[in-house]
């Protein structure tokens, strides 16, 4: 467990470390262009993935409520898990990854709020930087496109932040590598 607790902590000190300095030294959506696929743009999510809200103040509060119940049980059951069967250091870390990456997100959306003086606890957003537009532009889509058409696409378009990176490298991870340790 110690090995899961360490990835834990190395990686929600990276988050944090660097959600707080985005956080304390940018504007809202401005950006560090460093090439045209990669910047640092500063984005605040009050939902989970690619924005989705569940509405209102008790959709937001249940969300954040929900998180820590699921991070409560993870940490509960990969700690069986350990007890039960010895398993690889690199699943290990994966388990770490996916926990430290969890806990990086609830503490902005518990605790940024009223750390920043911007919302009640539970209820604060979550900071997002990470963006990757790889071709750099955006293209204007046809018409004649089903549901797309008409708008303009930028490939890869999603702003995240260094825990939801860590959350998808340990659960594919997981599911590509580890799936024969588990029933």
């Amino acid at each position: 467990m110690k090995k899961v607790f360490l990835t834990s902590f190395l990686l929600l000190l990276i988050d944090q470390s660097t959600k707080i300095w985005v956080k304390t030294n940018m504007q809202l959506n401005s950006e560090f262009l460093f090439f045209d696929w990669f910047r640092i743009h500063f984005i605040e999510n009050n939902g989970m993935a690619y924005g989705i809200e569940l509405g209102g103040d008790y959709g937001k509060l249940f969300l954040t409520l929900f998180r820590i119940v699921v991070v409560v049980w993870g940490v509960f059951y990969v700690n069986k898990l350990i007890k039960e069967k010895e398993f690889p250091t690199a699943l290990l870390i994966c388990f770490g990854l996916i926990i430290g990456g969890a806990l990086g997100n609830i503490i902005d959306s518990t605790f940024y709020g009223v750390i920043f003086n911007e919302s009640a606890i539970f209820h604060g957003r979550v900071v997002d930087m990470l963006y990757f537009p790889l071709t750099g532009e955006s293209y204007f889509l046809p018409d004649w496109i089903p549901f797309f058409g008409g708008d303009h696409f930028i490939f890869f378009k999603p702003i995240f932040n260094i825990a939801d990176s860590a959350i998808f490298i340990g659960i594919t991870s997981l599911l590509l590598f580890y799936k024969r340790h588990f029933n």
